[in-house]
């Protein structure tokens, strides 16, 4: 790669050892992607939690500050594992609850802010048209890809600390013109009437394609789609198909016209979703009746919109007594949500409300075993569906109306 003269000094040790780890480390990547150079980069967002990372990682945090390391450029911390407010109602182990502290002073020492959410970009920082950030997250990233045309990669926990320390990235994958041009066509005749359906289109997507370096043009039917809609749908897409940007026509700033975008010889496969295959994914292991034990809102976390849409929704309502609600959201969201009086209106119909954490990140299948959690669990994330198979639980993805509908009835509707 060629550096530059600031960027040989890195290497040289001037700035110290941390730095100099860091930009070794950064070039053997870009060497592998067959980046020329590096781009200063302006933000990093960091996923270091424990229930990722564990002792390992906490180790490479402790070697870092041996080495005098501090980050270079602003950066902020990703959800975390543990609530400390609701830890023990959750049974969530000892070991992980102290190694969730101490790895929270370990990144403060760093210089990182721990906002702990992976919504900074509704609640936060959104970077600008063409701006060069390190994101880890990777709803985030291709949020922040898609929707505001800045430029990331899927930063991993030992990237973006580099990222953080040297204050620039290889120049490669997303940072370049030509891997963010459409390369993939989805026509969406559905109308799309809740966040769910557009996390249910990214996972028809996702599936059909599995890679990170498809780039879908999205055609819907649907105008003008909430922030939150955006956001479900990028999610599920990083979640079922690892990509890390998509083109909305007519919304989205680097999305093509459906015209030029058809023309691109880039496009190699077209896909057409209408709404009986959404309601498929909806319905799928449809079982009326059966008893819900777990009804989940978050992956991502919730916005003030969607935790002022759930206080409406529970107004005047109880969870079932055998059935756990839980909603997940930052400290900023959650302070101005009980300002506006939403998140009285949630807990006092009986749901639990955890701060700075994402429930998959909770060890939630040790939660099935310390609660007698049967495996389902409803939701209206595409993303948390996808992933909490792997902890054992048959997931439900339903419309939000009707996963409350699950939470007050204490049994699968609508």
């Amino acid at each position: 790669m060629e550096l530059t003269h600031e960027e040989r000094w890195m290497l040289g040790g001037e700035q110290g050892e941390a730095v100099r780890e860091a930009l070794e480390s950064q070039i053997a990547v870009g060497e592998f992607f067959g980046a020329s150079r590096f781009v200063p980069v302006t933000q990093v967002h960091l996923t270091v939690d424990w229930e990722v990372m564990g002792a390992a990682g906490y180790a490479f945090l402790e070697h870092i500050l041996d080495l005098g390391g501090k980050v270079a450029v602003p950066t902020t911390r990703n959800a975390k594992s543990v609530d400390l407010d609701h830890a023990h109602k959750l049974r969530q182990t000892r070991s992980l609850i102290d190694g969730e502290r101490r790895t929270a002073e370990l990144v403060r020492r760093l210089g990182v802010i721990t906002v702990n959410t992976c919504i900074g970009y509704q609640s936060l920082y959104q970077p600008h048209f063409r701006e060069h950030v390190a994101w880890g997250d990777t709803g985030a990233a291709i949020y922040a890809n898609s929707v505001f045309g800045a430029r990331t990669n899927f930063e991993s926990g030992t990237a973006g600390l580099a990222a953080s320390l040297t204050g620039r990235v290889p120049e490669y994958g997303f940072h370049l013109d030509e891997t963010r041009r459409p390369n993939a066509y989805c026509r969406v005749e559905a109308r799309l009437e809740d966040v769910a359906d557009w996390g249910a289109v990214g996972s028809i997507i996702g599936e059909q394609h599995r890679d990170y370096w498809t780039v879908p043009l999205i055609d819907s039917v649907q105008a003008n789609p909430s922030p939150d809609e955006l956001k479900h749908l990028g999610a599920a897409l990083a979640s079922y198909g690892s990509m890390a940007m998509f083109h909305l026509a007519d919304v989205t700033p680097e999305a093509p016209s459906i015209e030029a975008g058809l023309e691109r010889d880039e496009i190699k496969k077209e896909l057409t979703i209408d709404a009986d295959q959404i309601e498929t994914v909806l319905n799928g292991g449809q079982r009326h009746g059966e008893a819900v034990d777990i009804v989940v809102f978050t992956a991502p976390q919730l916005s003030l919109f969607e935790l002022r849409e759930l206080a409406k929704l529970l107004d005047g309502r109880r969870v079932h007594p055998n059935t756990t609600l839980i909603v997940t959201t930052n400290a900023m969201t959650k302070a101005a949500a009980a300002e506006e009086g939403y998140i009285a209106a949630v807990e006092g119909a009986g749901a639990v409300v955890l701060q700075g954490v994402c429930w998959y990140l909770m060890e939630p299948q040790r939660m099935r075993a310390e609660f007698g959690w049967s495996r389902l669990v409803v939701t209206n994330s595409a993303k948390l569906a996808n992933i909490v198979k792997a902890n054992g639980y048959e997931p439900m993805l339903r419309r939000t109306k009707d996963c409350v509908e699950c939470a007050v009835e204490g049994r699968v509707v609508g």
